[in-house]
């Protein structure tokens, strides 16, 4: 059975924001923040939350933020319902953009609700959802929840390199989620094998089109 790409579309869109959602809220509800749990040496699950953007990176204002998060959405499935129709775009290309789009979507309903739907305890409380005493924050203004951590490896620098010479390091350092990890797959995967698709001008997509 061949799976139309506007189907695929929203089968990848809805599928990573549901399993987003409930990864962050069993977590939310399961871990107090800062609490870990050691699966291998390399994979952790840390629940820590953040106000920016992916991988906890802090950028601008809080809700400067989920505004763009919300328009980018926005703009993305419009591109989406543009290219779904035209025969020579091929499903990965749509698959990629629908990653993306789901990625950028699971974290703004973070951004949106969980300030109003979850309290902040102190550790090593876990948080309660829908408490009768109210959220931590209003609307626009929750945290990101991340959890993914994978130090892959790490060593101390040599003493004699300069600045950084015997400090410790660790690779991979960044805590992501769900929906930075769909981001992030679908921007490589788009760059690697869809690059072309990118630069098509609106001369060459109207010549395609009437072929």
């Amino acid at each position: 059975m061949r799976i139309s790409k506007g189907y695929l579309a929203i089968f990848i869109i809805i599928g990573v924001v549901i399993l987003d959602q409930l990864l962050k809220i069993w977590v939310k509800t399961n871990f107090y923040l800062g609490e870990s749990y050691h699966i291998t040496d390399w994979f952790q699950l840390v629940f820590i939350e953040n106000n920016g953007m992916a991988f906890g990176m802090e950028l601008g204002n809080k809700l400067f933020l989920t505004l763009f998060r919300i328009i980018a959405v926005t703009a993305l499935i419009y591109y989406i319902s543009r290219i779904i129709s035209r025969d020579y775009i091929p499903k990965g290309y749509v698959a990629c953009f629908s990653l993306i789009t789901a990625g950028a979507a699971g974290n703004i309903f973070d951004c949106l609700f969980y300030g109003m739907i979850f309290n902040n305890p102190i550790p090593p409380e876990v948080a309660t959802f829908m408490p009768e005493a109210g959220g931590y924050a209003t609307l626009f203004y929750g945290k990101v929840v991340d959890m993914f951590y994978f130090p892959l490896f790490s060593f101390n620098w040599p003493d004699w390199m300069p600045w950084i010479g015997g400090e410790h390091f660790t690779f991979f350092q960044p805590i992501f989620n769900l929906a930075d990890a769909a981001i992030t797959v679908g921007i490589l995967i788009l760059i690697i094998f869809y690059s072309k698709y990118l630069a098509i001008s609106p001369t060459e997509e109207s010549s395609k089109e009437n072929i």
